[in-house]
């Protein structure tokens, strides 16, 4: 199966997904918030956040790993996403952020998992750029893991999932 085969996106709530492990776009504490972060901490139940407690924070573009407690996911990968700033450095630390999800749930024998779109909600990352480094990022790592077998965006809304999909649409 190509790369491409592999990813899929649809619109959802990720705190429902039965996938091995979902991504959380946390912030550095890794202690809850908004967005999709507060969703996953108020779906888990409050053993995800004392687990979250013991990790001591996470640095922009790494990942760190929980289990997903009263979530139908086995895990939850925390992610920081970049702060847009038009920076540099935004691109390549918004690709490590899916690089190593990615890495660290091939790690954890997860055979699925899904992304939401990390750093477009408060973080400000313009959509397309976001979802372009998303895409290429995710196909670039699936060449090196071939145990996922199934990465899944959930977006927000029809028009931002119709935006994804073109631009995945493109990647063949």
């Amino acid at each position: 199966m190509s790369n491409v085969g592999r990813i899929s996106s649809i619109v959802g709530d990720i705190t429902r997904l039965n996938v091995d492990a979902i991504v959380n776009a946390a912030n550095v504490t890794l202690l809850g918030g908004g967005g999709v972060d507060g969703a996953i901490h108020r779906a888990a139940g409050p053993k995800l956040l004392a687990e979250c407690r013991n990790l001591g924070g996470c640095p922009t573009g790494e990942a760190r790993i929980t289990r997903g407690y009263d979530l139908p996911a086995r895990h939850v990968i925390h992610t920081v996403g970049p702060v847009y700033s038009g920076a540099r450095d935004d691109d390549p630390s918004l690709s490590a952020c899916y690089r190593n999800s990615l890495r660290i749930a091939a790690e954890n024998h997860c055979k699925s998992l899904a992304f939401p779109a990390i750093s477009t909600g408060a973080y400000g990352f313009p959509f397309k750029r976001a979802s372009r480094i998303a895409i290429a990022s995710t196909m670039m790592e699936l060449e090196r893991l071939p145990t996922i077998e199934r990465v899944i965006f959930v977006l927000f809304s029809e028009d931002k999932l119709a935006e994804f999909q073109e631009i995945l649409g493109g990647s063949n």
